[in-house]
C-alpha cells in the first residue's frame, strides 16, 4: 500500500519551505502539482528531479480514483499547490478523499498557509474565527453575505485584488462600515503589506492606492 503526502509550499518566501517538505518530495515516486510550470521553478531551486503531473481543479474529478487505485498498488505521492497548503482554496479534498474510502494513508505536512499569518497580524481577536475563504461570485453571494453578518467570529476570506474594493463596499453595507477589519498582501515577499481601519477606512486607502498581489481579507466579528 502507498501513500498520499499533502505538501504545503512556500505562498511567497522560499525560506518557508521546510527540510521535511524537500525530503518528501525527493523520496516519492510522484508529485501532483496544480500548475506544472509554477512548481517546476520550485523543484529546481531545490534540486528536486520527482517527476511530476498536472493536477487541478478542472482534471482532478476525472483522475482521482485512478490515482487512489495507483497508490494502492504501492505508489507514493505528493501533492502541493501553487502556493500554501493543498485543499485550502485549492485541489486536494477529492484526492483526499478517493485515498481514505479506499484505505490508502493520509499525511498532511505543516506548513504555509495564507490566513494564519494574516489572522495572527490583523491585530482582531482570533481565539475564535471562521475561515470563508473565496465568496460566491454572483450565486448566493447576497445570502452568504446576510448570514455572515451576524456572525460573532473574526471572518477570513480570500480576495483577487481586482475585486477588492467591491468586496469591501459590500461588507460595509451588509456589515457596517464601521466595521474593523484587516486587508493583508503580498504576504512574506518583499512589497508584503497590512492595512487596518475600519471598513470605511480601507475603502478610502485603497480608492487612492489601488491594490495588488495576492489578498487575505480580516474582518471583525459582530459584537
Amino acid at each position: 500500500m502507498g501513500k498520499l503526502y499533502l505538501v504545503p509550499t512556500p505562498i511567497g518566501n522560499l525560506e518557508d519551505m521546510t527540510l521535511r517538505a524537500i525530503r518528501v518530495l525527493r523520496e516519492v515516486d510522484l508529485i501532483l502539482a496544480e500548475d506544472t510550470r509554477t512548481s517546476g521553478k520550485l523543484l529546481q531551486h531545490f534540486d528536486i528531479s520527482t517527476p511530476m503531473q498536472s493536477h487541478h481543479m478542472h482534471n482532478e474529478h476525472k483522475t482521482v480514483d485512478a490515482l487512489a487505485k495507483r497508490m494502492m498498488g504501492g505508489e507514493t505521492m505528493a501533492l502541493i499547490s501553487d502556493a500554501g497548503t493543498p485543499a485550502i482554496s485549492d485541489p486536494g479534498f477529492l484526492l483526499t478523499r478517493a485515498c481514505v474510502e479506499k484505505n490508502v494513508a493520509v499525511e498532511c505536512l505543516p506548513g504555509a498557509t495564507a490566513f494564519v499569518p494574516a489572522l495572527v497580524n490583523s491585530a482582531l481577536p482570533n481565539d475564535r474565527f471562521v475561515f470563508e475563504g473565496f465568496l460566491p461570485p454572483k450565486k448566493g453571494r447576497q445570502t452568504r453575505l446576510k448570514l455572515l453578518a451576524g456572525e460573532p467570529r473574526t471572518m477570513i476570506f480570500y480576495e483577487s485584488p481586482y475585486k477588492l474594493l467591491k468586496t469591501l463596499a459590500q461588507f460595509a453595507e451588509y456589515f457596517g462600515s464601521d466595521r474593523q477589519a484587516s486587508v493583508s498582501r503580498e504576504l512574506t515577499k518583499l512589497y508584503e503589506e497590512t492595512v487596518r481601519g475600519t471598513l470605511e477606512q480601507i475603502i478610502g486607502h485603497y480608492t487612492k492606492k489601488p491594490p495588488k498581489g495576492e489578498i487575505v481579507l480580516i474582518v471583525e466579528g459582530k459584537k
